[in-house]
């Protein structure tokens, strides 16, 4: 598929059917945010991306303040959730490529990340191009979403 053809079909909303990872080393497959997790991406056609994952059924803060809210809470909330936005682009070969402006783990900031893409009706598929480390293991991570 041409680069303008995958922008195409990328621009719309999906939703999460699935996220895992697999161990390079072992082979052993994990579910980040559990096996419900739910989640949203957004591609818009004036090139920009925006991805949202979180664990299902997270617990509400106690006093129902964001910023109020006591470290415990706060971790627990950001280690079920998942967040960045920022442009994307395709290139010529057909390679997906999100650029970070914004994300809740900070050490993505600035960065970019090639996705490998598989396209097959109302499917998105999207895997890590390079291995992340998930767990302190080398890992490749694998999303599947649904058109919405």
């Amino acid at each position: 598929m041409n680069a303008v053809d995958l922008r195409t079909q990328l621009v719309g909303t999906w939703r999460l059917v699935s996220y895992e990872t697999r161990s390079i080393a072992t082979g052993t497959v994990w579910h980040p945010l559990g096996e419900d997790a739910c989640g949203l991406l957004l591609y818009t056609e004036d090139g920009y991306m925006s991805a949202q994952l979180m664990a299902a059924d997270p617990s509400p803060f106690v006093d129902g303040d964001l910023h109020q809210a006591d470290h415990n809470e706060l971790a627990a909330a950001a280690r079920g959730y998942i967040a960045y936005a920022g442009p994307f682009e395709v290139s010529p070969d057909g390679r997906l490529t999100h650029h970070m402006t914004v994300s809740l783990f900070p050490n993505w900031l600035g960065q970019t990340q090639q996705r490998i893409v598989s396209l097959d009706g109302r499917r998105l598929q999207l895997a890590t191009a390079d291995p992340i480390v998930v767990r302190g293991e080398k890992s490749a991570t694998k999303l599947v979403w649904e058109r919405t």
